[in-house]
Formats: C-alpha cells, structure tokens, sequence
C-alpha cells in the first residue's frame, strides 16, 4: 500500500496555518500585540510598526493538528507511520523532538510576550534565553541517549560510535550544535517571509531525505513542517500581515533539529541549513571585526540586512537566500542518496 499520511500531513498543516490566519491574526491586533522594530535596523522597516507578532502559534498548531490527524489516517488505513511508532526508540526520538520544538518555542514566546504585553523591548535576558534554551537541548539530548541512541553518521566516514571513547565528544558538541541553528533560525527571521521560505526549502529536503532513508515518522514530521511553513506564507509573504516573533522561529529551529535528528544525520543540517549558519556567522563577524577595528564588515548584519543596505528589495533577497537554502539541500541530498 503506498504511503499517502505524507502528503495528507503537509495539506492539513497548510490549510490548519491559512485557516487560524483569520482568527489568530485579528485576535492579535485586537489585543495590541504588534511589533515593536528597533531603531537600529532599516529605517524602512518602521513602517512595518505595529505589525502583529507571535504568528508562530499558528504554525506550531497546524503541525500538531497535521501530526494527530496524520497519526489517525495512518493507524486506520494500516500504513506504516502508525506501525513504524510502535518501535520505541523511533517513537521516543518523534516525541523528544516534537516537544523539543515545542519548547523551544515557548520560550520565545515568553520572549515575545515580555517585548509585546511587559513593553521591555529585549525580552528576556541573554542569560535567561540562553539558559533555558541550552537546558532544553540537554534534556532533549539526555532523552535521545537513553532511549539508545548509539552512532551517528557522518558522510565520507560512516556510522560513528558515540557511547563510548572519543565518540563521547559528540554529546557536548551536540548541545552547542541545537543552541547554535536554533538561535541561527531566529536570525533569518528579519525579512517578511524570509524565515519561512528558507525553513520551507529545508523541510522538503528532510522530507526527501527521509522518505530515501525509509523513516516515515520523521517524513511526516518533515511534511507537515513544510505545508505549516506554506500555510505561513500566505500571511508573512510582503506585505507581511502578521510576523512569527520568537515564538516562531525558535519553533523552526527546533523543528530543523529534530528532523536532523530524527534521520540520525544533524551533522547534514550544516548543508541544509547553510543559509541560517551564514546568517548567524555574519553577525559574529561582524561584532569581532568592530571589536577589532571598530569598523563594520557588513553594512549591517544579520546578513539580510547588509543586502537590504545594498538597495536590495526584500522580495529579491528572499528569493536569493532561498536558492542559496536549496544549493545546499541538494547537497545535502546527494550525500544521502549515493550514501557518501
């Protein structure tokens, strides 16, 4: 029997995000949670004041809802997402990674509340943040080794063992590698649509990945990730009606772990997900170089924002940032297929 929970999965999480568009997005005007945008950004970009934010709820129910409603088809017509579940270390690793995402999240959404409701503009405190960001990523971490997580693979090389010796590395690196790309997505998140159309590009190739390696939970993860991103954009594309905020794109940060995770490859995510490590390195650069010489690299960083000075409309900078996303999925890809 062919396997039709995939594509079920990306259209309920695409018309579950369009469809609580029409009540989330007037909710959020009627309570005032609307954007307040810095003034050291694009002086253009004030115009986009009052904008409502904390959209990210949206996509993280039209996830969930594609994922119940996907997990029902399944076990009633007898396909293998409901079956491959059964075994417990891939439902642990489908779960840890949901509620990873979940959580990560949440804490942008206190972010975002504290910025919308408290007026503290910062949100949470760098400590705050990074706190409880890294204490999500230990316990999610924590989880997948007990649930007995052994190997990793890494291309050109094969299964690596990281129970034991050198292989031990793994788990600390790990850690700073969760915090880095989840942080490194809410970077990207600085263009109308930018966020999303990347996140989208990444999800489809988890979800060809995947569907190659044979883990139909993590292709469903992957879809539905990808129809919520779509469902996104029909309200984030420019002009943007609503912004996903903190709560957002920490979600599709966790979200892009999980799923290189869930196929036993995150080192693949440094592929996939170039464009959001390029984001987060412009902006180290950037404070080393003005630490060092107290002069700018970039005209402003994140990266988007230096394109955006170069008379860079935002439409063509996410476009081109989403080739850039999609060179490096195929990469990606191609390691997976030919088992590099």
């Amino acid at each position: 029997m062919k396997n039709y929970t995939a594509v079920i999965s990306a259209v309920i999480a695409f018309a579950v995000t369009v469809l609580l568009g029409y009540v989330v997005i007037p909710y959020l005007r009627k309570l005032k949670f609307g954007q307040t945008i810095l003034d050291i950004g694009p002086k253009w970009h004030k115009e986009k004041q009052g904008t409502p934010t904390m959209g990210g709820v949206m996509m993280m129910a039209g996830v969930i809802v594609a994922l119940v409603l996907g997990y029902t088809a399944s076990a009633i017509s007898g396909e293998r997402f409901s079956f491959e579940l059964k075994d417990k270390y891939r439902l642990t690793v489908f779960l840890a990674g949901i509620i990873m995402a979940l959580c990560m999240g949440f804490i942008g959404f206190i972010d975002d509340y504290i910025k919308v409701v408290k007026k503290r503009n910062l949100g949470l405190t760098a400590r705050q943040k990074t706190f409880l960001q890294l204490l999500v990523s230990a316990l999610y971490l924590i989880t997948l080794s007990f649930s007995g997580m052994k190997t990793t693979y890494i291309p050109f090389i094969g299964d690596v063992n990281i129970s034991s010796g050198l292989g031990l590395l793994f788990w600390p690196v790990a850690l700073m590698f969760i915090y880095g790309f989840t942080n490194a997505v809410n970077l990207t998140d600085g263009l109308d649509g930018l966020a999303s159309s990347v996140t989208l590009v990444v999800a489809c190739a988890f979800m060809l990945a995947s569907g190659f390696l044979g883990i139909i939970s993590t292709n469903i993860l992957s879809s539905s990730l990808a129809g919520a991103c779509a469902g996104f954009l029909v309200w984030n594309a420019k002009p943007a009606k609503v912004f996903m905020g903190d709560t957002g794109s920490m979600f599709l940060g966790g979200m892009v772990v999980a799923l290189s995770f869930g196929i036993g490859r995150p080192i693949l995510l440094i592929l996939a997900g170039c464009l959001y490590f390029l984001e987060a390195i412009s902006v180290m650069l950037q404070v080393s170089y003005f630490k060092l010489t107290k002069k700018r690299l970039f005209k402003m960083a994140p990266l988007h924002h230096h394109f955006e000075m170069c008379g860079w409309s935002e439409q063509k900078t996410v476009f081109v940032f989403s080739l850039i996303a999609f060179v490096g999925c195929f990469l990606a890809l191609l390691t997976v297929i030919y088992g590099l």
